[in-house]
């Protein structure tokens, strides 16, 4: 291979391409769920209510067992993990009861993505494409001043991987689909300096998104001009570090309230930075509000009217620095500092003037351009984005049937080069056969996708796609679930059956469990918004109940955590589904499906990529 060239589709990383050994692995998984699936579409509402317990446990297993020994640590297994063969003896055959814990635990965990042997290397995949070793992310960078720390980590990953996967496709154009605020639009636009349109289903969201754009290209024009212009990424001075944790602290004390100014408005409000001169506002026009209307992006500094005020600055939004310096016009030095001949009135006549002329500027352009359009499987891309080239897909967290979407826009658009998706909320999937019985004109579903779980006509069910949400990563290192809140409710249902004749309910109770300070409390709440008859039961009837069930507490919590263990099973069926589909089409060139994040920071965590041939 010639110097600079680029290394063939073959050459990246992978275990599992081919559809021939895919398929096998999904088969196995498929047989265990045929049997395994009873535990998780049953709803924890109906717990007591239809003694699910001994309808799917029985005596064979006890809660106690099931709460010790679920999040052990298991031991590495010498078998093939897609051989199911071994697992036969989990279920009764007569009864389809759970029987063999043991054999369970250990056939979720083969079952699971970690242990299947199909899952790409983000390092590896990253370093592959950027032609060189394994190489670990910027630990520099820094987005967690306008980001909670989940959606930062996010931002931060999938930014780099979907960077490196338009270089080596040698396209410049990106679409956002599913965008909602545009952190990540907006960091792939200002950091990696890829033209990108987001698109989102919500006006509300893309005119967010339009605000806080502006708002980004405004604090960094007013951080080029404190610091100088300069962008250096040169390791902190002892000195520089000290003013970087004085900050941090007192990023803590402003949020939590105990520096906020008197001028200042609510946090969850949008901040303007002042015209007038300092002596007018304690504000510092760099230290002002980033971006966001929510609680866990909006930050709000009082200013520190002290000599070393700029050095603050400079390493205050430690995340500017890495935005290119070409992605807004910084003004001329001539303008923003050689102002020391003129009188006050004339420096705040030309500070007007100024502003307003960086503001029609900003407004001209863009740092991505947010979109309002809700996307189907037929959309048409040139119809949205009228300037459409090579270009690359991605999706950070798309909802139900929108990550499948992404993955038939991919496969059916010759212009769609590349596809980076990681979808979430499995229970907005659309099945097309859960309800048999019923006709839909709907012509595509989120599952399933591949031909073989088609033939198959498999169905997960909704209260089983929404166990596949459970996050078993975050339950292990908090050891434990806390079932008080499923409790009551799995009581309430007993008390609606038994006092109301009412055996299936419609009506959602929703978030009365955090607004009760009792449990009769919590009952009588409940009741009146199901439009039952609270007065009907007195205080010691609802806790009769009470009573009755508390000692039975395990058995719920211990079901549940056969839920959680189960999760990732479910999860791997969904994501197994998508990349058997990419391997199905004809113009796919690799596909594969790559842990993205940390599990514990965000459990929706991996992400299925593809480039064409």
């Amino acid at each position: 291979m010639a110097a600079g060239e680029r290394s063939p589709l073959f050459s990246l990383p992978t275990v599992v391409v081919d559809r021939r050994e895919l398929v096998p692995r999904l088969r196995a998984l498929c047989r265990f769920l045929a049997r395994a699936l009873r535990l998780s579409r049953a709803h924890t509402v109906d717990f007591y209510a239809r003694d699910v317990w001994q309808q799917l446990v029985g005596a064979a297993v006890s809660p106690d067992s099931v709460l010790l020994t679920a999040l052990k640590p298991r031991g590495s297994r010498q078998t093939r993990p897609w051989d199911v063969d071994e697992f036969s003896g989990i279920f009764c055959e007569n009864s389809n009861k759970l029987v063999d814990l043991e054999s369970f635990l250990d056939a979720a965990k083969a079952f699971s993505l970690p242990y299947l042997g199909i899952c790409t290397s983000l390092r590896q995949l990253i370093g592959v494409l950027k032609g060189m070793e394994e190489e670990e992310t910027d630990k520099k960078m820094r987005t967690d001043e306008f980001m909670n720390s989940k959606k930062s980590h996010e931002v931060l990953v999938m930014s780099q991987l979907v960077n490196c996967l338009a270089n080596y496709c040698g396209i410049k154009q990106v679409i956002d689909l599913g965008s909602g605020k545009g952190y990540l639009s907006s960091f792939l636009s200002l950091h990696y300096d890829l033209k990108v349109y987001g698109i989102d289903s919500s006006s509300i969201n893309t005119s967010g998104a339009t605000e806080r754009n502006r708002k980004l290209k405004k604090y960094w024009k007013a951080y080029q001009n404190h610091s100088g212009g300069g962008s250096s990424r040169d390791p902190m001075s002892e000195r520089e570090k000290q003013r970087t944790a004085q900050y941090n602290m007192m990023c803590k004390e402003t949020v939590s309230g105990k520096h906020l100014s008197s001028n200042i408005s609510s946090p969850c409000q949008d901040q303007v930075i002042k015209s007038g001169s300092p002596s007018e506002t304690n504000v510092h026009p760099v230290v002002s509000a980033m971006i966001g209307t929510d609680k866990e992006t909006c930050l709000h500094l009082a200013g520190q009217p002290e000599p070393e005020e700029d050095e603050l600055c400079q390493h205050a939004f430690s995340f500017l620095k890495i935005l290119p310096t070409n992605a807004v016009e910084t003004a001329s030095s001539s303008k923003s500092f050689h102002q020391g001949d003129l009188c006050g009135e004339e420096k705040e006549q030309k500070k007007t003037v100024n502003i307003k002329a960086k503001a029609d500027k900003l407004n001209e352009s863009n740092v991505y351009s947010p979109l309002t359009s809700y996307i189907t499987a037929k959309t048409e891309l040139h119809d949205i984005v009228t300037d459409l080239e090579d270009s690359m897909l991605v999706g950070l967290h798309t909802c139900g049937d929108l990550a499948p979407t992404t993955l038939r826009l991919f496969a059916s658009k010759p212009e769609i080069k590349a596809v980076c998706s990681v979808g979430c909320c499995y229970h907005l999937l659309s099945e097309e056969f859960e309800n048999t019985a019923e006709e839909f004109t709907q012509e595509t579903w989120g599952f399933p996708m591949c031909q073989y779980l088609r033939e198959e006509a498999w169905c997960c069910g909704r209260n089983a796609r929404m166990s596949a949400c459970l996050a078993l990563e975050r339950v292990a290192v908090s050891q434990g679930l806390s079932p008080e809140s499923l409790f009551y409710r799995a009581v309430l249902q007993v008390i609606i059956k038994e006092c109301y004749g009412v055996t299936r309910s419609d009506g959602r109770v929703g978030k009365v469990f955090s607004k009760s300070s009792s449990f009769p409390d919590y009952v009588r709440k409940s009741l009146k918004k199901l439009g039952l008859d609270e007065s009907k039961l007195s205080d010691s009837c609802i806790m009769d109940y009470y009573e009755k069930y508390r000692c039975r507490m395990n058995e719920l919590e211990a079901f549940n955590m056969l839920k959680v263990v189960l999760a990732p099973c479910i999860e791997t069926l969904i994501l197994l589904d998508r990349l058997c589909y990419l391997t199905e089409q004809d113009d796919v060139g690799w596909c594969g499906l790559v842990q993205s994040f940390d599990p514990v920071k965000s459990p929706r965590c991996y992400a299925v990529v593809a480039l064409k041939k």
